[in-house]
This record gives C-alpha cells, sequence and structure tokens, in this order.
C-alpha cells in the first residue's frame, strides 16, 4: 500500500519530473513493477523460512496474492460492474472476438515455431525423452496461455510431464507472461499513438465509455458513511455467494468430469472442476443482474473506484510474486517463452492493422488468453473501469477452450521437436 501511494502521489504532481515521467510510462506499470523490483532486493518477501524451536525450516507464505485474487478481484468486478451497459458492451462488434481468437491462435502456432527456432542454435534446450522430453512440459505452458491454471493442470495430467520438473515451466509461465503483461500495460499509455498507427475506429469503446461516465455524473454524490458500507455489502456479499456456489459447483463438476470415460474429453472440461472458474463466472453474473437494479446508483457514490482501489492491490500482489532476477536461471526455457510470446504479439499486432482494431481489443484479447481472468480485468479496467467486464467474459471464454485448443499446440510441439 506504500508503493500504490507512493505511485499516485508521484502521478498526481502537476510539473516537473514526475509529469514527464508519468507521460512515457503508465502509472499501472509502475503499481505492477516496483513491488517487484522491492521483492528483487529483499526488502519484501512474498515467501520466507524460518527456524522453529525443534530447529526445524518452516515455509511462510503472505498469501497477498491469493487474497487479493479470490476476495478482492470478484469485489472489483462486482462493483465496476454494477454500471455496465450491457446493449454498449456487445455493440463492441466482432472485433474482440478476432482478436481474442488471434490470440489462441497465436499461441497454437507460436510454441512450435518457438521450437524449431531455438532447435536450430541450442539442440538441448528443446531435447529430452518420455516424461522429461521438453514439449511435454511446454504443453502446460499452452493449458495456462490459452485458458488458466485448471487447463494447465489438465495439460500435465495428459501428456505425463515429470513433476519434478514441472516448476520450471511454471517459472518460464510467471516470467514470461508478466514481462508481456508490462509490455501491454506502457503500452496502454500510447494507446492513442497506437490506434492512430492502426487506423482502429474506437468509436464503440469510447461510446461506451461516454454513457458510463454521463450515467456516473448524473448520480454522483458525496458518499456517506451508510453508502461506502452498502458498497461494501454488495460487493463482499456477493463474493460469499460466489464461493459458497462455487463450492458446491466445482465438487459436483469435478465428479462429473471425473466420470467420463474418454480421456481426452474428460480433460477438456476439466476447468469445469475449477472453483476459480466458477467463482469469477458467478460474481460476474450477479453483478450484471444487479446492474439492471437500483444497485447501479452506488456507481454515483464512487463503487467504480472501490473497484480499482482492490484492482491495484492485485496488481501489486501479482508484481510482488515477481524476483526479476530469476529470469537468468533458466536461459534455454526462456528464450523458448520470449519467441512463443513474441509471435502471438506480432499475429496480434498484423491482424489488428490488417481489421483496424483498436489496441484495447489487442491487449485485451491477448491477456483474456495469457493472463485469465485474473489479469484481463485489470488490463480491460485501465482503458476504463466500465470495460472490466469484457476482459472477464473473454477470459471465462478462454478457460472454455484452452484445453482443447492447447492439445492441438501440443501436438504441434511433438512434431516439432522430433523433427
Amino acid at each position: 500500500m506504500l508503493a500504490l501511494g507512493l505511485v499516485f502521489l508521484t502521478e498526481s504532481l502537476k510539473g516537473g519530473f514526475w509529469k514527464k515521467f508519468y507521460r512515457i510510462v503508465p502509472g499501472l506499470f509502475v503499481a505492477y513493477m516496483l513491488p517487484a523490483v522491492l521483492t528483487t532486493s529483499g526488502l519484501i518477501a512474498p515467501e520466507w523460512e524460518t527456524i522453529s524451536e525443534d530447529r526445524k525450516i518452516v515455509e511462510h507464505s503472505t498469501s497477498l496474492y491469493y487474497m487479493a485474487s479470490r476476495y478482492l478481484l470478484p469485489a472489483a468486478l462486482v462493483l465496476m460492474t454494477l454500471s455496465i451497459d450491457l446493449k454498449g458492451v456487445f455493440n463492441l462488434g466482432w472485433k474482440a472476438l478476432v482478436m481474442f481468437f488471434t490470440g489462441t491462435l497465436g499461441i497454437v502456432i507460436g510454441g512450435p515455431i518457438a521450437i524449431l527456432l531455438i532447435a536450430s542454435i541450442s539442440p538441448e534446450t528443446v531435447g529430452g525423452v518420455g516424461p522429461d522430453a521438453v514439449w511435454r512440459g511446454l504443453s502446460t505452458l499452452a493449458g495456462s496461455w490459452i485458458g488458466g491454471g485448471a487447463n494447465q493442470t489438465a495439460m500435465l495430467e495428459i501428456y505425463g510431464y515429470n513433476q519434478r520438473l514441472y516448476g520450471g515451466m511454471v517459472f518460464v509461465d510467471i516470467v514470461v507472461a508478466n514481462v508481456w503483461m508490462a509490455v501491454i500495460l506502457i503500452g496502454i499509455g500510447k494507446r492513442n499513438k497506437i490506434n492512430k498507427w492502426l487506423k482502429a475506429d474506437t468509436s464503440a469503446i469510447e461510446d461506451l465509455k461516454e454513457k458510463v461516465s454521463t450515467f456516473s455524473e448524473k448520480v454522483k454524490r458525496n458518499p456517506s458513511l451508510t453508502d461506502i458500507m452498502i458498497i461494501a455489502a454488495i460487493a463482499f456479499g456477493t463474493v460469499s455467494i460466489a464461493h459458497l456456489c462455487s463450492g458446491f459447483l466445482a465438487p459436483f463438476f469435478d465428479k462429473l468430469v471425473a466420470g467420463i470415460e474418454s480421456p481426452t474429453t474428460r480433460n477438456i472440461f476439466t476447468f469445469l472442476g475449477s472453483s476459480f472458474f466458477w467463482m469469477i463466472s458467478i460474481a460476474t453474473l450477479i453483478a450484471i443482474l444487479l446492474s439492471f437494479t437500483k444497485a447501479k446508483n452506488y456507481e454515483g457514490a464512487g463503487a467504480s473506484k472501490f473497484g480499482s482501489v482492490f484492482i491495484y492491490i492485485l496488481v501489486a500482489s501479482i508484481g510482488m510474486k515477481m524476483d526479476l532476477t530469476l529470469i537468468f536461471d533458466n536461459l534455454g526455457l526462456i528464450a523458448i517463452g520470449v519467441v512463443w510470446m513474441t509471435i502471438h504479439a506480432l499475429l496480434l499486432i498484423g491482424i489488428a492493422k490488417i481489421i483496424k482494431a483498436p489496441y484495447f481489443f489487442l491487449a485485451v484479447g491477448s491477456q483474456a488468453n495469457v493472463g485469465g481472468a485474473a489479469s484481463a480485468p485489470i488490463v480491460a479496467s485501465a482503458f476504463h473501469p466500465s470495460l472490466a467486464t469484457v476482459g472477464v467474459l473473454l477470459a471465462v471464454f478462454g478457460y472454455a477452450i484452452g484445453t482443447i485448443a492447447a492439445i492441438g499446440c501440443t501436438i504441434l510441439l511433438e512434431l516439432a521437436a522430433v523433427s
């Protein structure tokens, strides 16, 4: 919170160095990187060890990311969705879906191309046999970068990668995905120039932002303590219902999916057993229903501003997980991940240029794949709080197609590795 407070304080300064700095670097990017720098320097630690009285090593974790992703994220989605104009979201049109599927295609073909390129320089980096085969490990990256954690676990089960080596793949996932997210956040600060280069039509996005802003101004009021308490009740009451329902639905579907005879079909639907999937989906659905009631008037008391606070805490907790020095620990796998993500990015840029899609669709379409429901709303809300729901809807769609698309990617990964 001190780091976030420092970011907002310096960003609010009107002149001098900070004005020039934030004209180039978005505040959201600084809020993301500053905790990463603090973790790297050792000043803060998301995990640490202590020696107990019986001389045993005890591992501790702050659980800040878990708290932020499981409680603050759904609460933020509720508060940012309260004033949503659902018709305006649908009016964003087909380009949002095209960019989402372009992002998926970029992951599917990017991995095999990365293997072929790296193999020509360092064959041992993409080698391995049996459960140790690198392509098997990369299949888990495909699952994560198209869908999410549940899809990643499904790919680990399907292709039987050596779990002792799995930590290295998780590390590549965290480093490459986080660096790419940082690049996207920098791009948000230059979105007007990017949209001009793309010759993008941003009218539908601007119309939606204008409608929400006009409504917010119309119902704007100085929030009372009662308003703030009711906003908190709406947010965390919905979160509690989402947790309660996911606690029933996830085990039910997990058992149902486990009963499917075909291993391939079973793993395609593994995401239905994810409590996080159900929690985010239910919280968003309830928020959309509330947007048709008088609850939407709490936007005038600052509902989306409270949601933005929660989003920034989540951003900082994601940054806190990243030790920048670890990038140099496994350069071979990192190189594969960087090439893979570069292909994903280049394909997105190329298609955006062809169909004249706004940078918003490029950024959110990418993060709905690579980051999933935890980071797609962050990127979407950086454009405007009212757009957070777009990120959620696309990310949930990513869960649904994640495993089947990752299987297609893995077939190509194996062919590339043995060629």
